[in-house]
């Protein structure tokens, strides 16, 4: 069993076209290590039937293979709804939602041979990259259990560290993504927004500030997962530069505090990329941190409170409600019209000054995270380096500049620092760059090696 939970989803895929390994195999293995592992990691929930799993298992192989995901078992985010499966978006509100139909990803997914298993833990409604929620309570770190796996695709991210899944898809608006990436040591892509479209219930998507996107161990399922999401409108990888321009972004000349240690581990990573041939040079902050800043959080305000505002106007649902929620959809409602065209115009500034840095590179760095994961037990961090933090998701501030304009994002894992945490650099290419970055991408890994399974 320790041997077929190593696998890639691409390797297993290939093993049972070829019949040396069955999907029942795959699933009593996957099962087997949900009981080992999940009761501490808490990463994987709504766990459906084991018997209904199994006896689709027993179908799956009796079946020619019916695409490259064919009989892999795979745990949904509970941000997105699938047919006949609890899904709660980590909301009491929704905590006995089973939908009649799936969205758009999952019908996707299974078409490509996938089973569906269950859900993947998120915070309530996706806020803040921490995976608790009243429902399903936290989403503990593989690397250390004491601390957060990030979110909200922290469920998803534990998953795949402890080797529960071999691939798995995730969604990223705030880094998502990325910080529960760099906290499990997994790989992970934020596509360019409109690449991966879905009918998740999250109106952000509608205000492009938000996307779908996939999750695995190595880049290769990367890949094949984002052809699969997209519906085809990814078509794979494109050459990577021989030598490619690096702008390094650091911690955008010391507007983004960070804990102890999470920067000097990031310019080691970046020190590693001269092996590769890479060309780094360290950038002046392009425009005001403030600027992105007062852009990002008055559109993600506006969007979010479009989405949950159903919700807190019933007096019922409100008092259900976390404070995340509560302000960003007080917020939003309190939105002007003018205020919202300044954040648009804003975003576009932003836009133009990256339509300059992208004549001069080839792709962006970031840290992926301005501090280690934190105590499980934390709602949020206060404070970093000293420095308060004013809303519940300033520590994430590193994360505006790619999700404001809408980029692709790939969490390049950089490995185990010495505290025995992960950590990872965002490595951001202009609109439509998906295939180039993932090609360098694959580089990185040469250099690195597949990601190893956890606990």
């Amino acid at each position: 069993m320790s041997d077929l939970l190593g696998l890639s989803a691409s390797d297993i895929s290939a093993a049972i076209a070829r019949r040396t390994l069955s999907p029942v195999e795959v699933m009593r293995a996957t099962l087997s290590r949900i009981d080992a592992v999940n009761g501490e990691v808490n990463a994987i929930v709504a766990l459906r039937d084991r018997e209904r799993l199994m006896g689709e298992a027993r179908l799956a192989e009796a079946m020619a293979p019916q695409g490259w995901l064919h009989g892999i078992p795979i745990a949904v985010k509970d941000l997105v709804g699938v047919k006949g499966v609890r899904s709660t978006w980590g909301s009491p509100i929704l905590a006995d939602n089973i939908p009649d139909e799936d969205d758009a990803i999952v019908r996707r997914m299974k078409a490509a041979g996938a089973i569906i298993i269950g859900k993947t833990n998120v915070p309530q409604f996706g806020l803040g990259s921490h995976s608790t929620n009243p429902v399903y309570g936290p989403t503990r770190n593989p690397l250390d259990l004491s601390r957060t796996a990030g979110g909200s695709s922290g469920g998803a991210a534990a998953s795949l560290a402890t080797g529960m899944l071999a691939v798995a898809d995730g969604s990223d608006m705030m880094g998502s993504l990325r910080n529960p990436a760099a906290w499990c040591d997994v790989w992970r892509m934020r596509p360019t927004v409109g690449v991966v479209s879905g009918d998740v219930r999250d109106a952000v998507l509608l205000h492009r500030l938000s996307t779908l996107g996939p999750m695995a161990r190595c880049v290769d399922d990367v890949a094949r997962l984002l052809e699969t999401l997209s519906g085809g409108l990814f078509e794979g990888e494109t050459a990577s530069p021989k030598a490619p321009r690096i702008g390094w972004l650091a911690d955008w000349g010391g507007a983004y505090p960070m804990e102890g240690g999470v920067l000097d581990a990031a310019e080691g990573a970046v020190a590693r990329m001269d092996s590769l041939g890479w060309r780094v040079e360290a950038l002046a902050p392009p425009v005001p941190s403030d600027l992105l800043w007062q852009s990002w959080t008055d559109l993600r305000s506006f969007a979010v409170s479009q989405d949950l505002g159903p919700h807190y106007r019933d007096a019922g649902q409100r008092a259900l409600l976390n404070p995340q929620a509560i302000w960003e959809i007080v917020r939003g409602f309190a939105m002007t019209g003018d205020q919202v065209e300044r954040a648009a115009a804003l975003r576009r500034d932003w836009l133009s000054a990256l339509d300059d840095l992208f004549t001069r590179f080839d792709a962006l760095v970031l840290p992926s995270a301005q501090v280690w994961p934190f105590p499980v037990d934390w709602d949020w961090p206060r404070e970093i380096a000293g420095q308060g933090m004013d809303t519940y998701h300033r520590w994430m501030e590193v994360v505006i500049p790619a999700s404001l304009a809408g980029l692709p994002v790939v969490n390049l894992p950089a490995g185990i620092a010495q505290n025995g945490l992960s950590h990872g650099l965002q490595l951001i290419g202009p609109s439509g760059s998906d295939g180039r970055l993932l090609a360098m991408a694959r580089r990185w890994e040469e250099m690195m090696g597949p990601r190893p399974i956890h606990r």
